[in-house]
């Protein structure tokens, strides 16, 4: 048995999969870590660029630039992990007070879940017979487990660390931060700012790229989003430091 690809041409499909349709919820998880990694980068690059753009714009002291730059990575990057450690800690204490209590209901009234599970699947779509023969399986092998995927979404041996998500948030907004801090630290005072900005977008475009493939949509629409609004925030923070600069010189 052959499929037609988009392309016309038959190839053989029994027993294959697409190479990059990933299937899992390990592969999801991963996926959604690596799209936080990427977003926590994107916004050290953008915030740091603007801070340091910003004062470049309104002194030309080298020191106090670098000293900006580095204060507003610090301080970014333990927004950002705290943040998310308390965003993580929020939905980890949800989960293990909704697991707790499919628990005690499965203790209390175990035909009521049994019937609560089967209905589950009946409305996925399965026969009433089947449906029913699919709970008491599931249920017999790991109640809890069954119970919590279907009604609640949740994997109760997979919940999320905070510390592992703060941490992970942290790291991916330094990486980000150290290029604008380190291009307008190592650039000639002329062009500091022209060197910084044309860095700051080349890495936009690697991020929005990156992004777009990770979430398989449009890698145009979302590098222009990327560095139109990188721009942008640059710009604004420019001509504040502009302002700020005429005034108290």
């Amino acid at each position: 048995m052959t499929e037609v690809r988009a392309s016309g041409d038959p190839s053989p499909s029994l027993g294959t999969e697409p190479a990059e349709e990933p299937h899992g919820a390990g592969v999801g998880s991963r996926l959604n870590w690596l799209r936080a990694g990427v977003l926590g980068a994107n916004d050290g690059i953008v915030s740091t660029a603007g801070v340091v753009v910003g004062f470049a714009s309104a002194t030309s002291d080298k020191g106090a630039i670098v000293l900006a730059g580095i204060a507003a990575l610090s301080a970014g990057a333990m927004s950002m992990a705290t943040g998310e450690y308390v965003s993580v800690s929020t939905q980890r204490d949800s989960e293990r007070a909704l697991i707790e209590l499919e628990t005690r209901e499965l203790r209390e009234d175990p035909e009521g879940e049994l019937e609560e599970l089967t209905r589950i699947y009946e409305a996925k779509g399965m026969r009433r017979e089947l449906a029913a023969e699919v709970a008491r399986e599931l249920t017999a092998h790991d109640a809890l487990g069954a119970h919590a995927e279907a009604e609640l979404g949740i994997d109760p041996d997979d919940l999320t660390n905070p510390w592992h998500a703060a941490g992970a948030s942290m790291l991916a907004f330094v990486v980000g931060a150290v290029l604008p801090l380190l291009t307008i630290t190592f650039s000639p005072a002329s062009t500091r700012i022209l060197v910084t900005v044309v860095s700051v977008a080349a890495a936009l475009v690697l991020t929005g790229w990156v992004s777009a493939r990770l979430g398989r949509s449009p890698v145009p629409r979302a590098v222009l989003r990327n560095v139109g609004g990188g721009l942008l925030a640059m710009g604004v923070t420019y001509a504040i430091g502009d302002l700020v600069g005429v005034h108290l010189g």
